[in-house]
């Protein structure tokens, strides 16, 4: 089983991005400097805070909806962190260098018993 301890470096193809635990996401969104996107399909809930919504295998498609910096800070999470792990691959690949992802996602979050909110607008 991969190692899963916080602040993990993930290297792709010369870049890299960082594993975040669901308590550092918690106490990050206190003071929120960066983009929160949901990579999860189909719409399952989200943490409160979410800004976008890219389906985890649509990022090149989407790159339009996602900031032109490429040193933006991106936090991106899914369900269990399996989709959300792809999705910032794709980003490193592309060449985003502060890309972070939620490990265990939204399943992680609801374990340490923080809440997870339904948008009558996203569901499909």
């Amino acid at each position: 089983a991969p190692n899963l301890t916080s602040g993990r470096e993930v290297a792709v193809d010369g870049n890299s991005y960082q594993v975040i635990t669901v308590t550092q996401l918690k106490s990050m969104l206190d003071s929120k400097d960066f983009l929160l996107v949901n990579v999860h399909i189909p719409y399952e809930g989200e943490i409160k805070g979410t800004d976008l919504f890219v389906p985890y295998n649509e990022i090149e498609q989407n790159l339009t909806k996602l900031p032109a910096d490429k040193g933006a800070r991106i936090v991106v999470y899914c369900r269990s962190g399996s989709m959300s792990s792809i999705a910032a691959k794709a980003l490193t690949r592309l060449g985003y260098t502060n890309i972070r992802d939620v490990v265990g996602g939204m399943l992680a979050w609801e374990k340490e018993g923080y809440p997870l909110v339904q948008s009558t607008s996203n569901s499909q």
